[in-house]
């Protein structure tokens, strides 16, 4: 059944690249680690083992999240296994490029530079932005109540100009984000100014319990998924542009977002909406 399946997803595919495509277009595309894939019955999937709920290991040592059921819902969807090899941020393009994962799902970023090395799809799968983690007993409202008032924040991170020029806030900087969240912890700033998926990591892990995210996130910075350069164009390209473009239709990475126990970001909602089928039983 599963060499079917993986059949008929192959040749609907190349139907589709055959029908839409130019002889010149095809000839460029060797599509060797979409066929390496398929012909083995599996693919290999990048994904963060330490940055909860995205991509963790649980207590058997299983690593698991909202990215590694994504990476899942791929593979289903072209019918092969699963299997998720553990990335960072320093090595997770490298891995790709050398050969070593067959595609990355790693809270990556969505920039020009790192287009030229890895074949980042649209639609965009994920946002981060700036935000604050702050006691939930400060009862922080807006952004507008951080005037005048100590903000702890990172040494050279762009988040501190933001809410300093933009907010009036006196931002205290640390050499690290352990320093500046002790500081926190210690009542030396109102608030942390930080990457909100970082946060949301934090308050997840059950050690900041007393703490909350309370403002909308500003300055989003999209999250794409990548597949080999090479391929970006070709069928794992715009196979994985399809499956992202479908789970933003039907709501599910909304839905993945609720149950990984993350806060609901305005950037899914949006997504949903605009994507959403014009027929509507």
């Amino acid at each position: 059944m599963r060499n079917t399946v993986r059949s008929f997803a192959l040749s609907a595919t190349v139907s589709a690249l055959l029908l839409t495509g130019t002889s010149s277009f095809a000839a460029e595309c060797t599509n060797e680690a979409w066929n390496k894939v398929m012909s083995r019955g599996k693919m290999v999937v990048g994904v963060k083992a330490d940055y909860k709920p995205w991509g963790y290991r649980d207590e058997s040592g299983a690593i698991v999240g909202m990215e590694v059921d994504m990476a899942q819902a791929a593979a289903d969807a072209m019918g092969v296994a699963l299997e998720v090899v553990a990335v960072q941020s320093s090595n997770r393009m490298q891995f790709l490029e050398q050969g070593k994962i067959d595609m990355m799902i790693a809270t990556m970023s969505d920039r020009p530079d790192r287009r030229k090395i890895v074949g980042i799809v649209q639609p965009n799968y994920y946002t981060s932005g700036t935000n604050v983690m702050s006691p939930k007993a400060v009862g922080i409202k807006n952004w507008e109540e951080l005037k005048d008032k100590p903000v702890c924040g990172k040494q050279g991170a762009f988040y501190n100009k933001i809410v300093s020029e933009r907010y009036g806030a006196k931002v205290v900087a640390f050499t690290g984000n352990a320093e500046a969240k002790q500081a926190l912890r210690d009542k030396k700033c109102i608030a942390w100014v930080y990457d909100d998926s970082s946060i949301m990591s934090d308050l997840s892990s059950g050690n900041y319990d007393d703490y909350e995210m309370p403002l909308n996130s500003e300055d989003d910075n999209p999250w794409g998924l990548a597949v080999p350069l090479a391929e970006k164009d070709c069928i794992f390209g715009h196979f994985m542009s399809g499956l992202t473009y479908n789970m933003h239709q039907s709501g599910q990475l909304v839905e993945l977002e609720k149950k990984w126990g993350i806060q609901a970001t305005k950037y899914l909602s949006d997504q949903k909406e605009k994507f959403a089928d014009w027929i509507q039983e």
